[in-house]
């Protein structure tokens, strides 16, 4: 069948990949799974309730969940198939965000997981004029539940009203509002259509390994963010089976549980990911402790050209046999690849997982282009520290002040409501993409910077603040790092230290930093090392690029405390008003 709108995926997976086990979610401590053909009738089914509800083609229906579950995949499909379109939303924004989205997209419908969002929902839902009802996934006593809309569609009357709804939708019809987390300012929503995704979906799947035909994925990256939703379909598509961890907090567990042969995460996560593996090795002893960092050091040297040439080959296999193996089996002993996105990963980190047969896929996009522009894969020149060739449907141009600058048919169609800002970054059909890059000559893109965070000292000097601060990140001292001196005469940076590695390197060094966030930030002694650090890593940058004053902060930076967006980029304006008497502390006195 011809793949044109995104539930076609649905029912090109039913025809395709009749598995048992489509969309598995854990409930009650037991993984319930979801056919192919179940996925499909439920999706109908959802359909036809929401007809019954008297939604219309061009109504709009948030979905809000805590954590990604068959119930919202099927509510995606379900709300898409009617000509509605869907605005998922993150949980994790605040009410006057929640606010702002519904009162700009006017949303009819708001469909939520559980209590804890509810109640942010239940604190604005009056000042939402277009808002007729909301739903919730989880029963809740005394509110509308998701089952109450599949109750509705157990109508087989109105199957009929929803194969025309169908077929009315077309490929340039849009399906969805993704409002950015954005770094500063209001969110924009970013409108994207049938076809947006679909070619996205279609020209991403070549670039995706060869996998066992009974893949598992496991899905933890938030649902209502682009590049896991646009997975999902590419999952679909590729007859992949999809289990939904329970949370964050428990995917350790889930992964081992799943034995996954692939998953998306993002850089942050992976660094995490690392750090414990770290720790791990840092309470072994004697011959055990020094094969474990020996084989780190053989690792941080892979690169594709060396595996076959001795006397690495010879290094790299036993590190795999002695060492490496652990690591496999602590991520389930299946585990292939890992696709990152969303922000730029040490390079060291993808050499290291590489070594381990973990192999990472690094791409890079925007919610813009539908989640893609392009990425690293063994069907394509990959090359480390770069993030790939773009995907067949996208041409991509660097402008003369090194921005990267894309077209293609997966390119938003605008801003909703909002034609001065989509007029803005467009140029010649080319999106404007805010990054700073290069192309290689075999056509490999790497990027160096976003724009906007680019800043100038006061000596005219330009410095990238992402490049330096993932060279810091290699450090296992420094969990977060922001990198200052817009118009100033130095560079300096504040950081949050990784407290409990911090804790761990001064238990071994028998010395007496404190227990609390606040006295390891301000023990004097943690803040030498720590510099120390930093000017190791100084080295690989020019004069004026070199950090030269620290800070650190006596707290974690989390998505919840307003640092980072959902997806764990920093937010620069926000770290620096919280953290501005360590801004003064720093400038004031030069």
């Amino acid at each position: 069948m011809t793949i044109k709108r995104l539930f076609d995926f649905v029912e090109y997976l039913k025809e395709t990949y009749p598995h048992e086990d489509a969309l598995v979610s854990k409930i009650n401590g037991k993984w319930e799974k979801t056919s192919s053909v179940e996925f499909y009738e439920k999706a109908n089914k959802f359909s036809r309730g929401l007809i019954k509800l008297g939604v219309q083609p061009d109504d709009k229906i948030a979905i809000i969940s805590h954590n990604n579950q068959t119930k919202w995949n099927i509510t995606d499909i379900g709300i898409l198939q009617v000509g509605a379109q869907d605005v998922p939303v993150y949980p994790t924004i605040s009410a006057d965000d929640y606010e702002y989205i519904f009162n700009h997209a006017e949303v009819k419908y708001i469909i939520v997981s559980n209590e804890e969002i509810l109640e942010k929902v239940n604190q604005v839902k009056t000042n939402i004029p277009s808002l007729q009802g909301v739903f919730t996934f989880e029963p809740i006593t005394g509110e509308r539940s998701w089952q109450e809309i599949m109750d509705l569609g157990a109508d087989m009357s109105l199957q009929a009203v929803l194969d025309e709804r169908k077929k009315a939708v077309k490929e340039d019809d849009l399906a969805t509002l993704i409002y950015t987390s954005g770094t500063t300012g209001r969110p924009k929503g970013v409108m994207l259509t049938h076809k947006n995704v679909v070619t996205t979906v279609i020209s991403s799947a070549k670039r995706v390994p060869k996998l066992p035909n009974d893949a598992r994925v496991i899905s933890f990256l938030p649902s209502c963010h682009i590049f896991e939703r646009m997975i999902h379909y590419l999952y679909y598509y590729r007859g992949f089976r999809i289990y939904f961890a329970e949370s964050i907090d428990q995917i350790g567990e889930n992964i081992r549980e799943v034995k996954p042969h692939l998953f998306t995460a993002v850089p942050r996560l992976i660094e995490k990911v690392y750090d414990k593996i770290v720790a791990k090795g840092q309470e072994l002893t004697g011959i055990k402790k020094a094969l474990f960092f020996w084989a780190i050091k053989v690792g941080e040297q892979f690169d594709f050209d060396k595996i076959n040439k001795f006397p690495y080959s010879l290094k790299l296999k036993l590190a795999r046999k002695l060492i490496f193996s652990k690591w496999r089996e602590a991520l389930g002993g299946e585990l292939m690849y890992i696709v990152s996105g969303s922000a730029a990963l040490q390079p060291r980190l993808q050499r290291v997982f590489n070594a381990a047969t973990l192999f990472i896929l690094e791409g890079y996009g925007l919610t813009e282009t539908s989640g893609v522009v392009s990425v690293n894969s063994p069907n394509e020149i990959w090359k480390i520290g770069t993030v790939g060739r773009p995907i067949d449907i996208v041409e991509v141009k660097i402008a003369d002040d090194g921005e990267i600058l894309a077209k293609g048919p997966n390119m938003l169609v605008g801003y909703y409501k909002d034609p001065e800002k989509t007029a803005e970054v467009f140029t010649d059909g080319y999106f404007h993409t805010g990054d700073i890059g290069i192309l290689d000559q075999d056509g490999v893109l790497k990027i160096t910077d976003r724009k906007k965070e680019m800043f100038k000292t006061s000596g005219g000097k330009y410095v990238a603040p992402q490049l330096i601060e993932n060279a810091m990140k290699q450090s296992p001292f420094i969990e977060q790092i922001m990198v200052i001196g817009e118009g100033q005469k130095l560079v300096a940076a504040l950081i949050q230290p990784a407290f409990d590695f911090v804790k761990e390197w001064a238990k071994r060094h028998n010395l007496n930093v404190g227990q609390t966030f606040e006295e390891i930030a301000n023990n004097p002694k943690v803040k030498e090392r720590i510099m120390q650090e930093v000017e190791k890593y100084n080295e690989g940058f020019g004069k004026w690029e070199k950090i030269k004053i620290i800070e650190l902060t006596p707290d974690e930076w989390t998505v919840d405390a307003g640092h980072l967006t959902p997806t764990m980029k920093l937010k620069r304006r926000v770290v620096k008003e919280k953290y501005n008497d360590l801004y003064n502390k720093i400038y004031d006195n030069l």
